[in-house]
C-alpha cells in the first residue's frame, strides 16, 4: 500500500511543472523547519560542527535555506526519474566542464566521476549516464518493492547500476581497466571495515577508501560533478571539477583527506544545496560520544 502511494506521488510530480515542484518542495521544507523534526535537528547538528564560526542566527538560516532545498529534492524525484529522457534532460541549462571528461577518457584510463549529495544528484547522474555510459555502484533501497522503479528510471538514458557489493567494485575496476566511466557517491558513510576516519569540515568523518584506491589501482582521474539548482524552478547547471592527482597516494590517509577536501570546495560553492539532513558523522572514533 505505501509503495503505491508513493509511486502515485512520483506520478503526480512527474506531471507537474518545475517552478511548481520547487514551490511545494519550499513549502515542505519551511513546514519541516517550523515543527523542528528530526531533519532539522541533524542539519542543525551538521551546520554547527561544520561552520562553527559563522553566527547562531547565520546558522539558523542557513538550516532554514537548507530544509527548502530538501524539500525540493523530494518533490523533483518524479520530474528525473519519469518524465521522458529528453525532457529530463532538457532541464539542464547549462554544463560547465564537459571538456574534462572527455579529455580524461581519451587517455585510455578510463575516468571516475564523483558526485556528491549536492544540489540534484539525480539529473547529474541522468546526464552522465546519457553522455558517458558510466557504470555506477548503488546502495539498493530499503522498499525492496522500489528497487526496479528506481534502477529503470536511473538506466533508462542509458549507464549500469550494480549493486554495492565485491561484484560490483569488480566491475568497477574492469570497467576502469577498459578505459570508460564509472561514478558513486563519495559522502556515503560506508559499511564498517570499509573507511577511515578523515577531516570533513574540521570533524572526523567516517569515509570510504573505493574511490582512493580505484583511483590508484587503475590511474583514472577523479572528476567531482554535481547539478545546482537554478532559482524559482529555472532548472540546473552541472558542474565537472578536477580533484588534486590521487594516482599514486604514498598514502592511504592522505588520499581520502583530499577527497573530503574536495567535496568541501564543492559544498563552498551553493552550502544550502547539500544534504545536511543526512547523518554524515553518524560513526565516531571509539570513545567519543554520538552527534545525533
Amino acid at each position: 500500500m505505501q509503495s503505491r502511494l508513493i509511486k502515485s506521488v512520483l506520478t503526480l510530480c512527474a506531471r507537474l511543472p518545475l517552478p511548481v515542484l520547487h514551490g511545494l518542495g519550499v513549502f515542505l521544507g519551511w513546514t519541516l523547519f517550523l515543527i523542528q523534526g528530526h531533519p532539522r535537528k541533524i542539519a542543525e547538528t551538521n551546520i554547527t560542527l561544520c561552520y562553527p564560526k559563522l553566527s547562531a542566527q547565520q546558522q539558523r538560516k542557513l538550516v532554514r535555506v537548507c530544509m527548502a532545498e530538501t524539500g525540493k529534492t523530494l518533490f523533483e524525484t518524479g520530474a528525473l526519474w519519469l518524465r521522458p529522457g529528453e525532457h529530463t534532460l532538457n532541464l539542464i541549462k547549462h554544463v560547465n566542464g564537459r571538456e574534462l571528461v572527455e579529455q580524461a577518457m581519451a587517455n585510455g584510463k578510463g575516468v571516475i566521476l564523483a558526485t556528491p549529495h549536492l544540489g540534484a544528484w539525480e539529473a547529474a547522474g541522468l546526464y552522465c549516464a546519457s553522455t558517458f555510459n558510466i557504470t555506477c555502484l548503488y546502495r539498493p533501497p530499503r522498499r525492496a518493492d522500489l528497487e526496479q522503479l528506481v534502477n529503470t528510471a536511473r538506466s533508462r538514458l542509458g549507464g549500469h547500476y550494480i549493486a554495492a557489493t565485491s561484484r560490483g567494485v569488480r566491475t568497477l575496476y574492469k570497467t576502469l581497466k577498459h578505459g570508460n566511466a564509472v561514478a558513486m557517491l563519495p559522502d556515503q558513510e560506508p559499511q564498517t571495515g570499509a573507511g577511515i576516519f578523515a577531516p570533513f569540515f574540521g570533524v572526523p568523518a567516517y569515509t570510504m577508501v573505493l574511490l582512493a584506491r580505484l583511483a590508484a589501482r587503475s590511474g583514472a582521474p577523479i572528476i567531482f560533478v554535481w547539478c545546482e539548482r537554478l532559482s524559482w524552478g529555472r532548472g540546473y547547471q552541472l558542474h565537472f571539477r578536477t580533484m588534486p592527482n590521487v594516482s599514486k597516494p604514498t598514502d592511504i590517509h592522505a588520499a581520502v583527506n583530499a577527497t573530503n577536501k574536495a567535496i568541501e570546495d564543492c559544498i563552498r560553492e551553493c552550502p544550502a544545496q547539500y544534504q545536511w539532513s543526512y547523518r554524515r558523522f553518524r560513526t565516531r572514533p571509539a570513545g567519543e560520544d554520538p552527534f545525533y
